[in-house]
C-alpha cells in the first residue's frame, strides 16, 4: 500500500486539511496498519497535487491561520480505482523480536523467557485497544457496507494480536523445558 492511495481513500469521504488527515483519519483509523507522520502527509499531498490527484483551496480564517483544504480530483478517483483493483504483493515483514528469538541460543532460558514476557504486555495492550474500537458486530443487520469493511480489517488486527499472544505463551512453555546451553 502506498501513502498516496491511503490519502486518496480518506479524501474520497470528504475534503480535509493535512492536519485533519493526520489527526482524524490516520490517527483514529488506519494508523493501526498504515501509520504516517505529519511531514510525510504534507510531502505526499504536495506530490499528489503535482500529479493532479488532489486539489486544494485556502479557507481564510480570521482568528487562526488559514487552512488549506484538499479534495480528490477525477484523476485521483481514477488512480484510486486503478490501485484498488490491482492485486497487492505480500508485505515485507520485519520483526526484530523474531531475530532475537532466532539467535537467542546464546542466552539462558530465563533470559529468553524474560524477553518473551516483555513482548506480552504491548500485544495485550494493542489487543485491548482494538477490542475497544466501537464498530457494530458483523452479524448486526443495521451495519453499513463501510462499517462492514472497516470491521473486517479490525477483525484481522484482533486475530493477529490473539495469535501473537498465544504463540508467545506457548513459546515460553517450550523454552522452560529446553536444556540449558553449555
Amino acid at each position: 500500500m502506498s501513502l498516496p492511495h491511503a490519502i486518496l481513500g480518506l479524501l474520497q469521504s470528504e475534503p480535509m486539511t493535512g492536519y485533519d488527515l493526520k489527526t482524524r483519519a490516520f490517527d483514529e483509523s488506519i494508523a493501526h496498519f498504515w501509520p504516517a507522520d505529519q511531514a510525510q502527509i504534507y510531502r505526499t499531498l504536495d506530490r499528489m497535487t503535482e500529479d493532479g490527484w488532489v486539489e486544494s483551496r485556502v479557507e481564510i480564517q480570521e482568528d487562526r491561520p488559514n487552512r488549506k483544504i484538499y479534495s480528490i480530483t477525477d484523476a485521483g478517483r481514477t488512480e484510486l480505482y486503478r490501485w484498488l483493483t490491482t492485486p497487492q504483493p505480500l508485505p515485507v515483514y520485519r520483526e526484530p523480536f523474531l531475530i532475537q528469538v532466532f539467535f537467542s541460543q546464546y542466552l539462558t532460558n530465563a533470559k529468553i523467557i524474560e524477553l518473551m514476557e516483555q513482548q506480552l504486555e504491548p500485544h495485550r495492550e494493542r489487543l485491548a485497544h482494538y477490542q475497544q474500537i466501537p464498530l457494530p458486530p458483523l452479524d448486526d443487520l443495521t451495519i453499513t457496507r463501510e462499517q462492514t469493511l472497516e470491521r473486517l480489517t479490525l477483525e484481522l488486527g484482533i486475530k493477529i494480536e490473539q495469535t501473537y499472544i498465544e504463540w508467545i505463551q506457548e513459546s515460553i512453555e517450550i523454552v522452560r523445558n529446553l536444556p540449558e546451553n553449555s
